[in-house]
C-alpha cells in the first residue's frame, strides 16, 4: 500500500480517537521495497507523524538485517515513535537459522542489536524465538539460551516448532520429540523470567506515562500500558486512582510493585 494510503488511514483512526497506532506486516521493515524499489518505512513514520496527531506509533515484527540507518535515526529522534522495536528473532545458532530459511544468521542479529542499543537510549526491545526446530542440537539450544542471557530482552516470548502437515519444515529429517521441544521452552522461560523479574524491579519507585485502558470493576483497579508495552502481547501496568480515568487518557503513574510482567501503581494527578 502506498504511503498516501496508508496516511489517510492512519487520519480516519484519529477522528475515530485512536491514541496509539501500530505497523506490522509479515516483515514490516521490507515496507516500500516493492513499491519504491527500496526501503520506506522511516519514510512512513514520518508521513505519519507529519499529517496525524497521534501521539505513539510503534513497530512491530522487523526483521534484524533491514532495519537501516534512517530507521534508526527515527526511533532516536522522533518523539512519538515509540522507542520499542519487535525483532523475532527466531533463533541465534546459524545451523537453525539456516535451515529456517531466514535471512542473516546470529551476527547479523547481534550487530542489529547493538546499533539499535548504542544509538536510541533507552530502547525497549522484544523477541519471539522458537525452539525444537528439526534438527536443533543441545548445543544449539545452549546457544540459544546464553543469547538470551547475554541479550536480556526487555519483553519475550517463545514457542515450540509445530510441524503443519505438507510443510518443507514438517518433512525435515531429525523431527524433535514433543518431550524435548517442552522441556527446552520451560527451561527457556525460566532464563526469561528471571531477567524480567529483574528488570521490571528496577522500575519501582519510577514515574512512567501510561496510557488508560479500563478500569477492572471486579479488582477494583485501572489498567493501562506504557510505551514499552504492545497491545496484546505485553504486560499491563495496574493503578489506582481518586476518580475513574477516562480510556484513552495519558497520565503518569508511580509504581510502588513489580510482578514478573506487570507492574502497579497509584496516579499522579494535578
Amino acid at each position: 500500500r502506498p504511503i498516501e494510503e496508508i496516511v489517510e488511514e492512519a487520519k480516519d483512526l484519529e477522528r475515530l480517537g485512536v491514541k496509539e497506532l501500530n505497523l506490522i506486516a509479515q516483515d514490516t521493515t521490507r515496507y516500500g521495497l516493492d513499491l519504491y524499489g527500496e526501503y520506506r518505512l522511516a519514510a512512513l513514520v514520518r508521513a505519519i507523524t507529519e499529517q496525524t496527531s497521534i501521539p505513539w506509533i510503534r513497530l512491530l515484527y522487523c526483521y534484524p538485517d533491514k532495519i537501516t540507518d534512517d530507521l534508526i535515526a527515527e526511533l532516536r529522534d522522533n518523539p512519538r515513535l515509540v522507542k520499542y522495536m519487535d525483532i523475532p528473532v527466531q533463533h541465534i545458532s546459524d545451523g537453525v537459522l539456516k535451515r529456517m530459511n531466514r535471512h542473516g544468521n546470529g551476527d547479523t542479529i547481534r550487530e542489529a542489536i547493538a546499533r539499535l542499543r548504542a544509538s536510541v537510549p533507552g530502547i525497549t526491545l522484544r523477541t519471539t524465538v522458537m525452539v525444537g526446530f528439526p534438527g536443533e542440537t543441545e548445543q544449539d539450544f545452549e546457544e540459544l539460551c546464553a543469547f538470551v542471557k547475554e541479550t536480556r530482552f526487555d519483553r519475550f516470548g517463545g514457542f515450540t516448532f509445530s510441524p503443519e502437515e505438507e510443510t518443507e519444515a514438517a518433512l525435515l529429517p531429525d523431527q524433535i520429540e514433543e518431550e524435548i521441544k517442552t522441556e527446552r521452552l520451560d527451561a527457556l522461560m525460566e532464563i526469561q523470567l528471571d531477567i524480567s523479574a529483574e528488570l521490571q524491579a528496577n522500575k519501582v519507585g519510577s514515574e512512567i506515562l501510561v496510557l488508560a485502558e479500563g478500569y477492572d470493576i471486579p479488582a477494583g483497579i485501572h489498567y493501562g500500558r506504557s510505551a514499552a508495552d504492545a497491545p496484546d502481547v505485553d504486560g499491563k501496568i495496574y493503578f489506582s486512582a481518586p476518580k475513574r480515568i477516562t480510556p484513552g487518557t495519558f497520565l503518569r503513574v508511580k509504581i510502588t510493585e513489580a510482578l514478573d510482567y506487570d507492574l502497579v501503581g497509584e496516579a499522579i494527578l494535578d
